[in-house]
């Protein structure tokens, strides 16, 4: 029973016509599969809906190329190679949307081949391996809420360099300067720190205190965004 479930579509023939139904059936369960890899790719995740839209109908077209020449890996995979990266040319992935994308392609590819049980499984492993990752938050650095930057707005006659020290000793437990930048004919100095406090519930207290020292100038302090280029 599970050997044949596991023989691929195309053994069982020396001919190299691929049959309505076989045809048929493979990119049906291609879709399957897609569609599948997408609701997981949704799950807690931002997404488009553009790409949802591409990761559900990449595997049943990399299926038809591997299809189409008759089980040529080789050229199948070049091919659909060429597809995927029309994506990524003008707008850069990030390293999950790659992931993601050779994930559907490998599906897809299995699926052309023939080996349609095999397809299914690659996509059930992989597709529970990813609901793990996402429900246990691997990567996700929420231990760092408390990472923070602050821009922040000077007169040109405060000294930016030991004006705030014993303020960032009091509510920081590390802080480094990371940019100045001068504004309004230099009469203005844009500060851009990255630090972490102590505790989250004293910002306000916090913010309240650099006012004081700022003349109320402009000021703003947000989540430490992890570089989105990875790759």
């Amino acid at each position: 029973m599970l050997s044949s479930i596991f023989t691929g579509l195309f053994d069982t023939t020396a001919t190299s016509v691929i049959s309505v139904s076989q045809f048929v059936l493979c990119i049906a369960v291609s879709l399957v599969i897609g569609g599948a890899l997408a609701w997981v790719y949704t799950f807690r995740s931002k997404y488009t809906a553009s790409f949802v839209v591409t990761l559900a109908l990449l595997p049943a077209v990399v299926c038809i190329v591997i299809m189409m020449v008759n089980g040529n890996v080789g050229a199948g995979v070049a091919v659909a190679g060429a597809f995927s990266l029309v994506r990524f040319r003008s707008v850069p992935g990030t390293a999950k949307e790659i992931g993601t994308i050779f994930l559907a392609m490998a599906a897809g590819l299995i699926a052309g081949m023939g080996y349609l049980g095999y397809a299914v499984l690659f996509s059930l492993i992989m597709g529970i391996v990813m609901l793990l990752l996402n429900i246990l938050g691997v990567g996700t650095h929420q231990k760092d809420t408390k990472d923070k930057t602050l821009k922040i707005t000077i007169p040109e006659d405060l000294n930016y360099g030991s004006a705030f020290d014993d303020v960032f000793e009091k509510y920081t437990d590390k802080c480094e300067i990371v940019s100045v930048k001068t504004s309004n004919m230099g009469s203005l100095y844009k500060l851009t720190y990255h630090l972490n406090l102590k505790d989250i519930s004293q910002e306000k207290a916090f913010l309240d205190e650099l006012r004081c020292r700022n003349g109320n100038l402009e000021i703003s302090i947000a989540r430490q965004e992890v570089n989105v280029n990875e790759l």
